[in-house]
């Protein structure tokens, strides 16, 4: 949706319309985001049809609880080329965005909260100034045969990673895993696209702390490899002062014997 001239405020005592162009203003004031609320166990459908919107960008976000949803990419009845399944363990520390790529619309996407009702979704998706992956994940994916898996440790100071997967044409099957110390999942996404070359899946990672490791598994049989990319996409400006997973040990007490 494009937006034109900023809102205009009218004089105290001057009441029309003819003050205010470009948009309308939303009831509870102006700068509101598109967000929608998303409670637990409830749909929302976002629909384009336009074919000239070739990607959206879903942005799926809590107040620091839990984040558990279905997102699929509706194609025309009974098909659906694209569905993942999210969970994220602190939606407000770890937001999850990814790009679905939407070309040949009409296209609706579809995000469906499938946790308790305790668990609302904040969640919005963009057609505007979708992110794209950089030309180092581009340039830097490599291949995970079927069944395989690979994982990328990161730095501490890495705040966020892009994670590139595509294939050559073939079905996509996957699993991305956040871990943040063994076996500690902090962010799980199970994705499946039918057409991995026309339909690739990028998303940004975000990866506080330290000890964060992206794994990557191709849960398809081995006649289905895919290509991935994983590259840091933003660092902090300084290191924390907490323990680093792997950093130096220092001992207590006396050490003089």
């Amino acid at each position: 949706m494009q937006y034109g001239a900023a809102v205009g405020v009218a004089p105290a005592g001057m009441v029309g319309t003819d003050s205010f162009s470009g948009r309308v203003v939303p009831a509870r004031g102006a700068g509101m985001d598109n967000t929608i609320l998303v409670q637990g166990g409830s749909l929302r459908t976002w629909s384009y049809r336009s074919p000239a919107i070739e990607a959206v960008q879903v942005v799926l976000s809590t107040e620091g609880r839990p984040l558990d949803a279905d997102i699929e990419l509706w194609h025309g009845p009974d098909n659906t080329p694209c569905k993942m399944r999210v969970y994220v363990e602190n939606g407000q520390l770890r937001p999850f965005s990814a790009v679905i790529e939407t070309p040949r619309g009409p296209n609706t996407v579809a995000i469906r909260n499938i946790g308790q009702i305790e668990f609302p979704i904040a969640a919005d998706v963009l057609a505007d100034n979708v992110d794209m992956p950089s030309a180092e994940c581009a340039g830097s994916s490599t291949t995970i045969q079927g069944g395989a898996l690979r994982t990328y440790p990161f730095d501490p100071r890495v705040d966020s990673v892009e994670v590139l997967l595509k294939t050559d044409g073939r079905p996509l099957n996957a699993r991305i895993e956040l871990l943040q110390g063994p076996n500690n999942n902090k962010q799980v996404v199970e994705l499946y696209t039918e057409d991995g070359c026309d339909r690739p899946f990028f998303c940004i990672l975000e990866t506080p702390g330290s000890g964060n490791v992206v794994r990557i598994v191709n849960t398809a049989p081995v006649e289905f490899p895919m290509t991935a990319g994983v590259v840091p996409h933003s660092f902090s400006n300084g290191m924390e002062n907490g323990a680093i997973l792997g950093g130096d040990v220092v001992i207590g007490g006396d050490v003089g014997f």
